[in-house]
């Protein structure tokens, strides 16, 4: 019994540690943070606003997976199968993304 605990244990303490997510939060509290400034005060124009806050949520993304989601986790020597699953639906999403915005600009019945 006390080996079955010992177990459920190690388990949870695998999911991270304080530091860990305190870490994570401080950065996405200064990756929400630099496109709300950069934004509220005019600081660049359209564009490149917009490209600040693609580049801030691709990293919060990033930031979000490796610091609460636990991707990298996993018994060692057995295939990562999350961020498998992770990638394979990137892939997928970028797809459909990148299909669809070049079926709208090469779309001959539109023009």
């Amino acid at each position: 019994m006390a080996e079955q605990h010992n177990h459920t244990h190690d388990s949870h303490e695998n999911h991270g540690s304080f530091k860990s997510y305190l870490i994570g939060y401080l950065i996405s509290i200064v990756l929400t943070i630099i496109p709300l400034v950069v934004v509220l005060n005019d600081m660049f124009d359209k564009t490149v606003n917009m490209i600040i806050i693609l580049i801030m949520a691709i990293l919060q993304f990033i930031v979000q997976l490796f610091f609460f989601m636990h991707v990298r986790e996993g018994e060692p020597g057995k295939p990562k199968w999350n961020v498998m699953a992770l990638i394979l639906g990137l892939l997928l999403v970028l797809t459909i993304v990148v299909g669809s915005i070049w079926i709208m600009m090469n779309n001959a019945v539109a023009h």
